[in-house]
């Protein structure tokens, strides 16, 4: 069962386009914590995935990441449930909750965290591994926001990877530099989208390192910030399809 919230013209709506970047900085910042945390990634499943490949010899540490894959997985799952399983009833379903979800459970993390339920600052430098639990709600609430938007979008907007937008973005430019008139013009708009998204997480990683040097796990509260601007933006329905769009 497909149900999207927004249509390809909402989706570049200048109410909405803010929501997009606001969400790929978010992620930009969780993932950027989590490195300076204990150099991992939590929305790179590509490295996840590969890292579990270099570290089959030693099973517990595979373990490890094979949770962080499936925490993110998880999240992804439950996104699409709470969105769709009023919708099969013939309810209006919570778009919001999702996000309002992913805000909480960041909010959480970072007050967990505060009380030191996950150890201290820069395991980097520390001969332990890395708390897994701490990564894994980091993944899980990563990957609800991915599977929120997407399918919302039509699959159209994912915020927290940039393989594909980088990816969309070449293909984008490409075929502007083929087509002429409105195909032009929609292709140039894709790439300025998926180019906006790209800076947009680089920034959120980049103003994780002042934060966690000054703020600790309290970082956190940053993008849950911006989670819940950009739902209050572009995930209620105080807002319509009739929006204005660019052109």
């Amino acid at each position: 069962m497909k149900i999207t919230l927004h249509t390809p013209e909402t989706i570049y709506s200048p109410r909405h386009v803010p929501s997009w970047l606001l969400l790929a900085c978010a992620a930009g910042m969780v993932n950027g914590f989590a490195f300076l945390m204990c150099e991992q990634f939590v929305t790179h499943v590509t490295g996840t995935v590969t890292r579990m490949g270099l570290e089959w010899p030693i099973v517990g540490v595979a373990i490890e990441y094979a949770v962080v894959l499936a925490s993110f997985v998880l999240g992804a799952a439950v996104a699409v449930i709470v969105i769709q399983s009023r919708a099969r009833q013939g309810k209006q379903p919570r778009w919001a909750m999702p996000l309002v979800l992913e805000a909480m459970l960041l909010i959480g993390i970072a007050i967990t965290g505060r009380t030191g339920a996950f150890g201290q600052l820069a395991r980097a430098a520390s001969s332990e591994p890395p708390p897994v639990a701490f990564l894994s709600l980091l993944a899980f609430s990563m990957g609800v926001q991915n599977a929120a938007v997407a399918s919302t979008t039509g699959l159209a907007v994912r915020t927290t990877h940039l393989s594909g937008p980088a990816t969309d973005t070449g293909i984008h430019l490409g075929t502007a530099l083929l087509a002429d008139g409105e195909e032009r013009r929609a292709a140039l708009r894709g790439a300025a989208l998926r180019g906006g998204k790209i800076l947009a997480f680089m920034l959120g990683a980049g103003i994780a390192v002042p934060l966690t040097l000054s703020l600790d796990y309290l970082t956190l509260l940053a993008p849950a910030i911006l989670v819940s601007a950009a739902t209050a933006l572009s995930f209620t329905s105080t807002w319509s399809p009739s929006d204005i769009v660019i052109r």
